[in-house]
């Protein structure tokens, strides 16, 4: 690796990396410190496992930045194809862990197909926007773009695994910065507050109320400009009341027991602070603790006494917050802020329009991952299994989101190339 190589790397991102997965290990280290077991480089530590895996991905890492950006755009739909068999193959070879059967183990490793499934969704969304024959402002191309999507989605819910599912709706983002209209995404906006009212307000009522807002869009369109069409408003109120009426098949069949008792506990309609709400309570009075600066590392007591669960994973941030404080905590979204906006400033630049989807590929996972678990640690949304990139344990995640970095490294290092 010369020199010239080196100096067009993006030494901003990789600082973001190593802070975010050194400052992860010392987080995992401090929630799941046991004086029986204070050794780090072990495989029986969680803490060894993190960095392990971290050394592992420096090693795949320093290949792929060898590796000629022309061989991921062609072998895009391949590494796709190949993640859709891994996901089918768990229903046949998985093992359930946590009632979703989601991973394969193979002697004492564990692998979830669904984090290789995002990066090989990532390229073939990127392949499939950036093909001449694609206008994606035309139905049918749109339609066949949203079908990458929701083929890993539905086989990810099947398995059930709704939480990671939802994550694979921030790819829908991507279509906003090649061409949509932002009025896709304002629609979007409307069916989750749709949805959400659905679940707290009577169907009828919510009926009656989508009613009286079309006729009153109407009127206003219609005031303004007296060619405006009925037709467009009539389906949109055949569309959302089939929608509504849909809602409760969705959160019963689809959602588990589990997730709609968290979805309850968020939405109020449940108060149970020591059963169903347990997490997010524990979660809140951890957070609320750290005060300014925080307790000291290894000095939390909500930590200490394991009073959240899972602490290590999906509710690593409470360790945070608690250890080091508001600072502490500010300091870590920081850094995500940075690392996002980064990369998009960087993807920009980006001639080769395949790799510059794929890097609002790589900022809408890390983005959604980011926003969920947070919002999930601070009683805001419910707890759906999502972990914080970098900084929670789990190898499958910490893996896959390296090797995006250093994929991402390896683009923009060409960023001034048309290949």
């Amino acid at each position: 690796m010369n020199k010239t190589y080196l100096y067009r790397l993006d030494w901003l991102v990789i600082l973001c990396y190593l802070s975010l997965v050194l400052f992860g290990a010392l987080n995992i280290y401090s929630s799941t410190f046991d004086n029986n077991l204070n050794k780090v480089f072990v495989l029986e530590s969680l803490t060894g496992k993190h960095i392990i895996i971290f050394i592992v991905s420096l090693v795949f890492g320093s290949f792929i930045l060898f590796i000629r950006t022309q061989f991921f755009q062609q072998l895009s739909y391949l590494i796709y194809f190949i993640s859709l068999l891994l996901l089918i193959g768990l229903f046949f070879f998985g093992e359930t862990i946590n009632s979703a059967k989601s991973w394969y183990i193979i002697k004492g490793f564990s692998i979830q197909p669904s984090e290789i499934a995002k990066i090989g969704t990532a390229f073939a969304i990127s392949r499939y926007l950036s093909d001449f024959n694609t206008d994606i402002k035309e139905f049918r191309s749109l339609f066949k773009g949203l079908i990458l999507i929701f083929i890993p989605s539905i086989l990810i819910i099947l398995q059930p695994d709704p939480g990671s599912a939802i994550i694979f709706g921030s790819f829908f983002l991507i279509f906003f910065r090649v061409v949509l209209s932002f009025k896709y995404l304002i629609f979007s906006f409307l069916l989750l507050i749709l949805f959400v009212s659905t679940l707290i307000i009577p169907i009828k009522y919510i009926i009656i109320l989508t009613t009286i807002l079309s006729l009153f869009i109407f009127y206003f369109f219609n005031r303004y400009n007296k060619k405006t069409k009925v037709f467009p408003f009539f389906m949109f109120l055949m569309f959302s009341s089939a929608f509504i009426l849909s809602v409760n098949f969705i959160f019963n069949s689809v959602f588990e027991q589990r997730h709609r008792d968290r979805f309850n506990i968020i939405l109020g309609l449940v108060e149970d602070s020591k059963g169903l709400g347990y997490n997010i309570n524990q979660s809140k009075i951890a957070i609320g603790s750290g005060g300014l600066t925080g307790k000291g590392f290894l000095q939390g007591t909500q930590t200490k006494g394991n009073f959240v669960p899972e602490q290590q994973t999906d509710y690593i941030f409470t360790t945070v917050a608690e250890e080091w404080g508001f600072i502490g905590s500010s300091f870590l979204i920081l850094i995500f802020v940075i690392l996002i906006i980064r990369m998009v400033n960087r993807a920009e630049k980006q001639k080769n329009i395949f790799r510059r989807n794929f890097i609002y590929g790589i900022c809408c996972l890390i983005f959604s991952h980011f926003t969920i678990n947070i919002g999930m640690s601070l009683g805001l949304l419910p707890t759906v299994g999502i972990p914080l990139p970098f900084v929670s344990s789990g190898g499958s995640t910490l893996l896959s989101f390296s090797l995006l970095i250093f994929i991402y490294l390896n683009f923009d290092s060409n960023r001034l190339s048309d290949w």
